[in-house]
């Protein structure tokens, strides 16, 4: 049992800081124009140096509503983290990891929202590029999605441990 909690710990760990690298970098897409690869994420438009990311009326809510889902995910993830040491030496058997687990689900939301509102509205949308495709970043948050929801679900399969 211990050794299966450790591994939750360190997945748990892995997941928060591949989240702050998914939502700071900016390389959520990559093309290619005339000038070398350019590179945009949530925040910056990067070519050989970084700008503001030239978004249209349209658009401006959407990017927001990623921005600001990623950080709730990330928030949320680190709650759930602390939790979780909390919770482990605090509580007895049959309640450890309720909350811990649920917290855990409402970060694999805020992925899922904030991931899918991006793909849906951005996807092959690089400024002054050719052959744009999804970035490392993107992958990251995708893992991400998938290492918290299987956390989530250890944690709540262990509360009855």
């Amino acid at each position: 049992m211990l050794v299966l909690l450790a591994g939750i710990f360190v997945v748990h760990i892995a997941t928060v800081i591949m989240l702050f690298v998914s939502t700071i970098a900016n390389v959520w897409m990559v093309g290619t124009s005339n000038l070398g690869t350019v590179s945009t994420g949530l925040w910056l438009l990067c070519n050989n140096t970084c700008e503001q990311l030239p978004v249209s009326t349209s658009d401006e809510a959407s990017l927001k509503a990623v921005q600001a889902f990623m950080i709730l995910s990330i928030i949320f993830s680190v709650i759930a983290l602390v939790m979780f040491i909390v919770q482990l030496f605090t509580l007895e058997k049959g309640k450890r990891f309720y909350m811990t687990g649920a917290i855990m689900l409402v970060c694999w939301l805020c992925i899922l929202i904030g991931v899918s509102i991006y793909t849906a509205r951005f996807t092959g949308k690089v400024p002054l590029s050719t052959n744009s495709h999804h970035g490392y970043c993107f992958i990251l948050a995708w893992i991400c999605f998938c290492f918290s929801f299987i956390i989530s679900i250890l944690y709540l399969v262990l509360r009855k441990k």
